[in-house]
């Protein structure tokens, strides 16, 4: 992600040297939002499915070494068919690990509820910050690199939490991951728009990661000032 950001914040430098035309950011667009409600259904299908077949807590480091494995899959695949593929399964891989979190969600009283409202919230977030960056035409490049130090310090702070186990800092994490997340849709739709990002793959990846980080920080804000943290 650190390459992609500071490569578009190169190419807005000088945006008036970008020649490609409403057709090709139409498109990129078209092929962005398509690929990511296939993979927004299929995650839920493999999120169903690690329900129904009660798949218990998958240990962080496994869930962390798969995801930026399946991650350099695609990066190295993106512009080929075969990045399709990886992205599938990298989409389908997260939504396998929220099985066994939203099992646990149903069982308890008002799970369900918090659940909804959790997807409830990514969905305005998502397409309330799509909306303003399709609407207003803004260039939010100037975020990249706020975006990529704050992803790094919540990253390290998550891992820090994995050994430390301190509630608070695992809401200060959640909040961070999702003011960060809404801040990279609007980035990346930006980047769409204005012919920064050109390849749908790498778009799509994107703003999955950004919508199932802010679903995941959602549930646990929810979660625990509805007294269940």
């Amino acid at each position: 992600m650190q390459d992609k950001l500071q490569t578009y914040a190169a190419t807005q430098t000088a945006p008036q040297g970008y020649t490609g035309g409403a057709i090709e950011i139409n498109r990129v667009l078209r092929n962005t939002y398509a690929l990511l409600a296939m993979t927004l259904a299929f995650s839920a299908m493999m999120a169903g499915a690690s329900m129904v077949f009660a798949v218990p807590f998958i240990s962080p480091w496994i869930m962390l070494l798969t995801y930026f494995g399946l991650l350099f899959a695609v990066a190295k695949t993106q512009n080929s068919g075969w990045g399709i593929f990886w992205t599938f399964g990298l989409t389908g891989w997260l939504g396998f690990t929220l099985g066994p979190v939203l099992n646990v969600m149903m069982s308890v009283p008002g799970g369900s509820e918090m659940v909804m409202l959790a997807l409830g919230g990514t969905a305005v977030i998502f397409f309330g910050l799509s909306g303003v960056a399709l609407v207003t035409r803004k260039d939010f490049s100037f975020m990249a690199n706020f975006l990529f130090v704050g992803v790094l310090v919540a990253f390290v702070a998550a891992i820090a939490n994995i050994f430390l186990q301190i509630p608070g800092l695992q809401l200060a994490v959640a909040s961070m991951f999702l003011l960060l997340s809404s801040g990279i849709i609007l980035w990346q739709t930006s980047a769409i728009i204005h012919g920064g990002e050109r390849n749908y793959i790498s778009a799509t990846v994107t703003l999955y990661v950004s919508l199932y980080n802010i679903f995941i920080s959602l549930l646990q804000l929810i979660m625990a000032f509805g007294g269940d943290d």
